[in-house]
Formats: C-alpha cells, sequence, structure tokens
C-alpha cells in the first residue's frame, strides 16, 4: 500500500539523516582533537622558547597562556561534542529499529500489494 511505502521512505530517510548528523559530530570531534593537539605543539615550543613552564610565572609566555586556555576550551567543547554523539548513536539505533518494523509491515501482506494492483486494473480496464 502506498501509505506504508511512504512509511518506509520516511523512515530511510530519518536513517540517513541520523547517519549524516553521526558523521558530522565524528568530523568534528576529530577536527576538534587535531586543533587541540597542533596547540599542544605550539605551547610546547612557546615554553621551550621562553625556558619556563610554570604557567604560574611571572614571565610565563602570553601567548602559551592563550593558547592553553583555547586548549582547554577545545577540550570541553570536543567533550560537549561526544555527549552529544552518544545521544545521535542511540537516535540512529532507534531510528534504525523503526525502519526495521516498517519494512517488516510493509512486505507481511504482500496479496495486499497484488488486489490492490489487480484491483486498480479491474477500475481501469
Amino acid at each position: 500500500m502506498k501509505s506504508r511505502e511512504n512509511l518506509v521512505r520516511l523512515k530511510q530517510f530519518q536513517v540517513n539523516e541520523k547517519r549524516k548528523q553521526l558523521l558530522q559530530l565524528d568530523m568534528m570531534i576529530a577536527e576538534f582533537d587535531r586543533m587541540a593537539n597542533e596547540l599542544d605543539l605550539q605551547i610546547g615550543a612557546e615554553e621551550k622558547k621562553a625556558g619556563i613552564t610554570d604557567i604560574n610565572h611571572f614571565a610565563y609566555p602570553t601567548f602559551a597562556k592563550a593558547a592553553r586556555l583555547r586548549r582547554d576550551n577545545l577540550k570541553n567543547s570536543q567533550a560537549d561534542l561526544l555527549q552529544q554523539r552518544e545521544a545521535a548513536e542511540a537516535a540512529l539505533k532507534e531510528a534504525e529499529a523503526e525502519l526495521e518494523k516498517a519494512e517488516r509491515l510493509e512486505s507481511r501482506d504482500p496479496k495486499a500489494k497484488d488486489s490492490d494492483t489487480s484491483t486498480r486494473s479491474a477500475m481501469i480496464g
């Protein structure tokens, strides 16, 4: 029946959207990790150049302080994204289960499809 086919298409669309969302979150998490690693390297280089690793030292490089703050913010954002990813993963599993249920519902009654098409052809011809 048309409504069942539409339901399956809707569920497939929802599953695809959830997968895209999960992929985007994965890409953002990876990008934040890459950026944080670059900042770590810059912090290390700046500390080595200044010869000071104690962040409470009065002569600790300002750039290193700012880079540390940015890196920490990235790590916090990354942790938030990981939580969002867990929620998105759960939503994807739920959407996949609904899709499977809709597909089973559509394939359960093949006679209805045959009678629906035979009824249409009888009405036409």
